[in-house]
């Protein structure tokens, strides 16, 4: 059984998603550990209720970034975790975490990367005035929704669209794909491994 880590900063939707897909026995792992940047986010209450372990940090207690990555693989190595999914952390991940998980940290997106990277993707999607936008599974790497990726599918931007209206729907899909993704990065690995 795979051991993986969920990182996280809001309200935790795509965590529960990939703990929906383990009890359904589709994604063979295991979370072990919810990693938080904000004490109160609606992620720590699902971890909770799923009686799985959280390590919650607040970035400025630290000196820099260096310092809570240390803190955060320290906890990882705890645990044993072999994967980093990443579900809406809004964070970029730094090379102390980079370099202990090399290929091993996935993230989401809700945009069709290259398009609209960064924050606020479905927002600039509107604004540009897409016919489609959709959602983005990568490997990640130093830049910011850069990394190699692994897997996309596209949510069409229909007439009089508003921002919570098509986030809406690009969630659904993220809840779709990012347990499948898991499942098949996890399954290649155990195939590489006989």
């Amino acid at each position: 059984m795979h051991k993986i880590a969920v990182f996280a900063s809001g309200s935790g939707t795509n965590f529960q998603a990939i703990t929906e897909a383990i009890k359904s026995g589709k994604v063979k792992a295991a979370i072990e550990l919810v990693v938080c940047d904000h004490d109160g986010a609606g992620v720590m209450e699902r971890a909770a209720k799923e009686n799985i372990p959280a390590f919650v940090f607040n970035p400025k207690a630290y000196q820099n970034k260096e310092a809570y990555e240390q803190e955060i693989l320290i906890q990882l190595q705890k645990k044993g975790i072999e994967w980093i999914a990443l579900a809406g952390y809004m964070r970029l991940i730094g090379p102390t975490l980079l370099q202990a998980f090399p290929k091993r940290i996935i993230n989401i997106h809700p945009s069709l990367l290259p398009s609209f990277p960064g924050k606020d993707a479905i927002g600039q999607a509107l604004r540009a005035g897409v016919k489609m936008t959709g959602v983005t599974i990568h490997f990640v790497d130093a830049g910011m929704d850069t990394g190699p990726i692994i897997a996309q599918a596209a949510v069409p931007v229909l007439d009089g669209d508003t921002e919570e209206r098509l986030a809406g729907r690009i969630h659904q899909t993220e809840h779709i794909l990012y347990p499948k993704v898991l499942a098949q990065l996890l399954e290649d690995q155990n195939s590489m491994e006989v």
